[in-house]
């Protein structure tokens, strides 16, 4: 039996238990995935030290990390990927031959989703709402995939500011600003991506202006609880090409299996029911995903 399981707060909703146990028996495999929710247990972000601790002591193969805890692990792993020591944020813990080592699979779910899902979009000016963790990923994804210039904007202007010269650092001077009039950076993008909590069942809501948006701009989401976000239907509505965050849900949740495991999950059925456990008109077959 194959233990993993998801850390974080307000994780009640997650679909990755369903996801990664439906996944995991299509190869093969027994694996039990739980849900370690320190909002549940009124515990702060830096009891996620302690949930590793046990998990490795129980002989769980990895964890799963998600907000707020995805800075707190660092200091309670032995060993980090290049990926995960570049961007400071772990989402995926591997316990193996007793050490924890902390990998980063958002940027390369992101860089997935963006490539298969929106192929082709021009990429030399992008606008990134947000500068958290997940915002951070998105960043390092679109530059490994080429883009030219990421604008960072953030209400907390100084970790806009901060995101933007650790790009700098890793890929160049000029591939990073922050700051600066929304319109006007949006005037200037090719692309959109939406990395804060607005528009997540707690905080409904539209990110940027309706009138800001139009055909000549795709735009991508991160959010995918729901996964028609308001932001995603209205720019939908207004002509744009776009991205529901569904695709980095699923990328991301395919490449921590193969690390947990060692097996090669298939991501387009992983992708097909995900689909199924997002839509709640739709009913899944108990035992039955092709």
């Amino acid at each position: 039996m194959v233990l993993a399981g998801l850390v974080g707060s307000g994780i009640g909703p997650s679909l990755s238990p369903p996801l990664h146990e439906a996944e995991a028996r299509r190869l093969g495999l027994r694996l039990a995935y739980a849900r370690f929710d320190l909002d549940e247990w009124g515990l702060p972000a830096s009891a996620a030290g302690d949930v590793v601790a046990a998990a490795r002591a129980a002989g769980y193969a990895g964890l799963n990390v998600t907000h707020p805890c995805k800075q707190v692990v660092l200091a309670h792993l032995d060993e980090l990927s290049a990926d995960a020591a570049a961007l400071a944020a772990v989402n995926t813990v591997v316990f193996r031959d007793g050490a924890a080592a902390g990998h980063n699979t958002d940027w390369s779910g992101f860089a997935r989703g963006l490539e298969t899902g929106l192929p082709g979009v021009p990429l030399d000016s992008v606008v990134l709402l947000g500068a958290g963790g997940a915002g951070a990923a998105v960043a390092h994804g679109l530059l490994t995939l080429g883009a030219g210039r990421v604008r960072v904007l953030d209400l907390d202007a100084a970790r806009a500011g901060a995101l933007a010269a650790a790009l700098r650092d890793r890929f160049g001077a000029g591939r990073a600003r922050a700051g600066g009039a929304l319109d006007e950076a949006l005037a200037e993008a090719d692309g959109l991506v939406h990395a804060t909590p607005v528009g997540m069942a707690a905080h409904p809501g539209l990110p940027v202006p309706a009138a800001l948006l139009g055909p000549r701009l795709w735009v991508a989401e991160v959010v995918y609880r729901p996964l028609e976000t308001e932001l995603v239907r209205v720019a939908r509505e207004r002509g744009c090409r776009v991205l529901d965050g569904g695709r980095m849900a699923v990328f991301q949740a395919a490449e921590a299996l193969a690390l947990f495991t060692g097996a090669e999950p298939d991501a387009a059925r992983m992708r097909r029911h995900f689909d199924r456990l997002a839509d709640p008109g739709e009913r899944e077959p108990a035992d039955v995903l092709d």
